[in-house]
């Protein structure tokens, strides 16, 4: 398994973001492409080595997020795992790299390109070929919005509470390949799905396919883009150890012949938005039986599936400690709350942010 994180870069002397991305991956750049600049001139993204146990990945990103929190002081910024910018960045015209593909971006689907002002955790278990990781799709389907739920950290959006425990989940719904991935078939359907959307201009090529899980453009993985970035490495490990445990069941039933779940799109598309909207702190959809259930009451069918796979790898202990602590605290969106209520401030949020982005035990 491997982790993508994406961040955000604030100034030190301000709670706006800073459009600094390339200095900082120039002063963080250690020659073995772990860090990457991503859309926009406020993001900056890791990725880890290929890691086999929690342990492992929790080092890694570890190692990963203090080497960006040191470059960005550098340059007067700091690192912040919010997945939203809490207050406003500047005017939308300047936010994208200056890259040709963000100008063709710009061109082609106007301020869609707005929303990419947003950062995920991406995770990715391999080594699958296509028509594998197709089948590993339709398997963990119904399970993405629980994964949103519990990683949901992006409750502000520049300058305002949306009402949302995930904004990011809901802005990048507007981009025409995004939310929960369709059923397919084989690596076949896929291609012809893409083609689709490349013809009808929807996207402009297997990148711009947003779905919450895809087989990944440049690697053999499959690529699970549902969470919001966590503020504690921790939750990202959770994530990470989840996803694996749900594509090794998966693979199990694609081996076995198993059909894939029968879950209606329309109660996928509820259950995700339920999720953006509350997160852990409120209702979710069962997306087997479209019943409204508290959200820990789906979390808790997710682990009872997953619970011998991540017995298997020695993970369990690590998923139950995180989830008794984020039952206690909060997910990410409740603890940015918390963080504002204090004193109705937003830089105390993003204070908040940058803190325990850096501030982990190690």
């Amino acid at each position: 398994m491997g982790v993508e994180e994406e961040f955000l870069l604030v100034d030190a002397h301000c709670p706006h973001p800073a459009p600094r991305a390339e200095a900082v991956l120039a002063e963080a750049d250690d020659g073995c492409d772990t860090t990457h600049i991503e859309a926009t001139r406020y993001q900056v993204e890791s990725a880890t080595p290929i890691a086999h146990t929690a342990q492992e990945l929790r080092t890694h990103l570890l190692t990963l997020r203090r080497r960006l929190a040191a470059a960005a002081t550098a340059h007067g910024c700091r690192l912040v795992a919010s997945a939203t910018p809490v207050v406003l960045a500047s005017p939308p015209t300047s936010r994208l790299v200056d890259a040709p593909r963000r100008h063709e971006q710009r061109a082609r689907y106007g301020s869609l390109t707005d929303t990419l002002v947003v950062c995920g955790c991406h995770v990715h278990i391999g080594t699958l070929d296509l028509d594998t990781a197709v089948g590993v799709l339709g398997h963990i389907r119904p399970w993405l919005p629980t994964l949103i739920a519990l990683g949901a950290n992006s409750p502000f959006w520049e300058g305002r509470d949306t009402g949302h425990a995930s904004w990011r989940a809901v802005s990048v719904s507007c981009w025409p390949a995004s939310g929960s991935p369709p059923r397919l078939d084989s690596a076949e359907h896929y291609h012809r799905t893409l083609a689709d959307l490349v013809a009808s201009g929807a996207v402009m090529d297997a990148k711009m396919i947003y779905w919450d899980a895809r087989p990944s453009a440049h690697w053999p993985t499959v690529e699970i883009r549902a969470p919001d970035v966590s503020t504690s490495v921790d939750e990202a490990v959770l994530q990470a150890v989840l996803v694996r445990a749900l594509v090794t069941g998966a693979l199990r039933a694609v081996r076995d012949g198993h059909p894939t779940p029968d879950i209606r799109d329309g109660v996928l598309t509820l259950a995700r938005w339920r999720a953006a909207r509350d997160g852990l702190e409120g209702r979710a959809v069962d997306p087997h039986t479209a019943d409204l259930l508290p959200a820990n009451t789906v979390v808790d069918a997710l682990i009872d599936h997953v619970s011998s796979d991540l017995d298997a790898t020695g993970d369990l202990p690590h998923v139950e400690r995180t989830l008794a602590t984020l039952r206690r605290d909060g997910c990410g969106a409740r603890r940015q709350r918390r963080a504002f209520e204090r004193r109705g401030l937003l830089s105390d949020v993003v204070d908040h942010l940058a803190e325990a982005t850096i501030d982990q035990n190690a």
